[in-house]
């Protein structure tokens, strides 16, 4: 499983590609994107992602807080076991996807994790 910026250019080791932010990227056409799948319902919800706002202090809360969200929200269940479910159908061969800067203090990072140790 690869996670990286949707902004970089598609390759062929991407597999299958997941775009699993609530928010279209800026500037990315549909197109160009050549997304399989986009998970929006399972991003984290709007208020809790301004509140916190790639901040590394906030980020163990950040983690408690989100997967309480996908344990909590029936939209975030059903994505994240769709998720899980294209994880296993293509083992492990996908790429998620997720505009942000932040390569280590997002969510993204947080659903890898879940997917690899589920």
């Amino acid at each position: 499983m690869q996670i990286k910026r949707i902004y970089e250019q598609p390759a062929e080791t991407d597999n299958i590609r997941i775009l699993v932010d609530r928010v279209w990227p800026r500037g990315v056409s549909k197109k160009n994107a050549k997304l399989d799948l986009w998970l929006k319902e399972i991003g984290p919800s709007p208020s809790l992602r301004k509140w916190f706002g790639h901040d590394p202090d906030k980020f163990a809360a950040f983690r408690t807080e989100y997967l309480q969200e996908l344990r909590d929200d029936d939209e975030k269940r059903k994505a994240l076991a769709k998720l899980k479910d294209c994880y296993e159908e293509h083992n492990g061969e996908i790429t998620l996807l997720f505009a942000t800067k932040e390569l280590q203090y997002n969510h993204v990072v947080i659903l890898k994790e879940q997917l690899e140790t589920a």
